[in-house]
């Protein structure tokens, strides 16, 4: 029972905001165009799915990912493990907590690479270049943007810095880079930015920064607790035209040698 009512409430409210979703394309499909719905039985099939697996992941975060997530940066960053030689100005010292830093890195990488919104994007940008973009390569490069955002917004919290900062410094990088970066490429990386923000990623890397900010003493849970969803966004388009600008140059690089031993 304990587990069987919040489900049920879960799907009812799961089932309340698909409905909208729903009506809308059957109106258009019935009113607008005028057209019978298409494989109507694959589409209730798949619609239950949805439901189902919505209200299961909900439940998921709630029992689960945001627990372990907040849990994981209270010990990571608790007095005992920071300073366990009870130094207490250790406590405020940004540098005392490493771990946190390689924690948020691997969380942010492993979450990343596990994210369906991702994956569809690879997939799609693998078929359309021609197998150029492969998918694994734009997985780990996206990935790896996110590691290095997340560590850093771990940082931001630890040290007290503003957000503006950062979030300004990283978009002056973006905006640069567009300038030099293949036209074929910007796109997808301003793209990938923000698919980084969906199912798996977002609740665990919220929950690290709301656990953080309670552990480190005078962090404000609702001012240093957000931001991180922004770093999650905002470096992968710097890694993904960063890759593409070290693969360009390194084609044009081979090119010239090409040319030089022929001549």
């Amino acid at each position: 029972m304990s587990f069987i009512m919040p489900f049920v409430d879960t799907f009812l409210i799961t089932l309340r905001d698909i409905l909208p979703i729903l009506g809308l394309i059957v109106c258009f499909q019935l009113f607008v165009l005028r057209q019978p719905i298409p494989h109507l039985r694959r589409l209730i099939v798949g619609g239950v799915y949805v439901v189902l697996g919505l209200s299961l992941f909900l439940i998921g975060l709630e029992k689960a990912l945001f627990p372990v997530g907040r849990i994981m940066a209270a010990q990571l960053s608790s007095p005992s493990f920071v300073a366990p030689d009870g130094d207490v100005a250790a406590l405020s010292h940004w540098s005392s907590y490493a771990w946190v830093y390689v924690f948020a890195a691997m969380i942010g990488f492993s979450t990343t690479i596990a994210e369906p919104s991702l994956l569809a994007v690879a997939l799609k940008a693998s078929e359309v270049s021609g197998g150029v973009i492969t998918q694994w390569g734009l997985r780990i490069t996206v990935a790896v943007g996110v590691a290095v955002g997340i560590a850093l917004g771990t940082f931001r919290i630890v040290s007290g810095t503003p957000l503006y900062i950062y979030i300004l410094v990283g978009y002056v990088i973006v905006v640069i880079q567009t300038f030099f970066t293949p036209k074929t490429i910007i796109p997808l990386a301003y793209d990938s930015g923000g698919v980084t923000t969906s199912t798996v990623t977002v609740p665990l890397v919220a929950a690290l920064g709301l656990g953080l900010s309670e552990a480190v003493p005078g962090r404000n849970p609702a001012l240093d607790g957000f931001g991180l969803i922004a770093f999650a966004s905002l470096f992968p388009i710097i890694t993904v035209m960063g890759y593409a600008q070290y693969t360009h140059w390194a084609a044009r690089r081979k090119k010239k040698q090409d040319a030089r031993r022929s001549a």
